[in-house]
């Protein structure tokens, strides 16, 4: 029994909800089925196909649930995995750029069958340690994928390859049947988060010492300083010199003259004449011995 009397046709989620329901029904997939329930228009189940191959989900049909907020497509559904398949955690809200964990890379104009063609294209990367995802074993996975037909979902009451064989028919009557492709906004998400997903885990496997860490901060930290020296002098249009320390001029000692008391004074003078005397009396006794030996060898040669 439809539930769509129950809402008011009026309201842009009802509005919204029903016109992506009427185009994937006028154009069909070949890739995924996707509806929603007669008893509630905010949950819908879906059943896409695998990657093709060489993935180990090829071969694989998967079911799950999707569950769209009262205020949708302003924000984000969120999506769950009911089959197994060795990438998603069964019955878990699984953790995407389109889901309701990141509501802020979320487009309203983005729609169901976006979030579909996106989740596809997904299932072949890595899960990185994000909330719902797994990596299991290639083997594993592959088998998975050769039982995932026989499984059934209990309240939509048919099995996967019942769904998409219904899919295929559907096709064939309204001209479908060409593969689409993620939009290409989608895929540079999920390659940014494969490169950060990367990038932790390497940072991770990679510790540095202690003195090592310190020795990296001051390194970064002078050429910080040096850039902004740079980029200061590049505004002002001339280049900053490098700082060189004032040096202060040396003034001269200056000597004091010492000052004597007058008794200091005549006491030098006093000690200054004496020695000038007695000079001048050896000299004259010098002279007078020099004198007298002259003499006395005169005297002696002539007589």
């Amino acid at each position: 029994m439809s539930t769509t009397g129950q809402f008011s046709t009026k309201s842009p989620t009802i509005k919204r909800i029903l016109k992506e329901s009427q185009e994937l029904t006028l154009h069909p997939s070949p890739d995924f089925a996707a509806s929603p329930l007669e008893s509630n228009l905010f949950e819908w189940h879906f059943t896409l196909r695998g990657p093709p191959s060489p993935s180990p989900y090829a071969s694989g049909l998967y079911h799950g649930r999707i569950v769209l907020p009262p205020s949708y497509p302003l924000r984000p559904p969120s999506f769950r995995f009911l089959t197994p398949s060795g990438r998603f955690e069964v019955n878990r809200e699984i953790c995407l750029s389109i889901s309701g964990f990141h509501e802020e890379t979320w487009q309203p104009a983005w729609g169901i069958r976006t979030a579909l063609l996106a989740i596809r294209g997904f299932m072949d990367s890595e899960s990185g340690g994000a909330v719902g995802g797994m990596d299991a074993d290639e083997g594993v996975k592959r088998r998975l994928a050769g039982e995932s037909g026989r499984w059934r979902c209990r309240e939509c009451g048919r099995g996967n390859e019942e769904i998409m064989k219904e899919q295929e028919e559907a096709c064939a009557e309204r001209g479908g049947g060409e593969e689409e492709k993620v939009p290409e906004e989608l895929r540079l998400g999920y390659r940014d988060q494969l490169g950060e997903g990367q990038a932790k885990g390497e940072d991770g496997g990679k510790k540095e010492d202690g003195p090592e860490k310190n020795k990296s901060m001051v390194d970064a930290g002078a050429q910080k300083r040096e850039r902004e020296t740079e980029t200061t002098a590049a505004i002002g249009g001339v280049r900053a010199p490098q700082a060189i320390p004032a040096q202060m001029p040396v003034r001269p000692q200056q000597q004091r003259p010492v000052q004597r008391h007058p008794q200091q004074q005549a006491t030098v003078q006093a000690q200054v004449r004496p020695q000038t005397v007695d000079t001048a009396w050896l000299d004259k006794a010098i002279i007078g011995v020099a004198g007298a030996l002259a003499f006395m060898v005169l005297r002696y040669l002539f007589l």
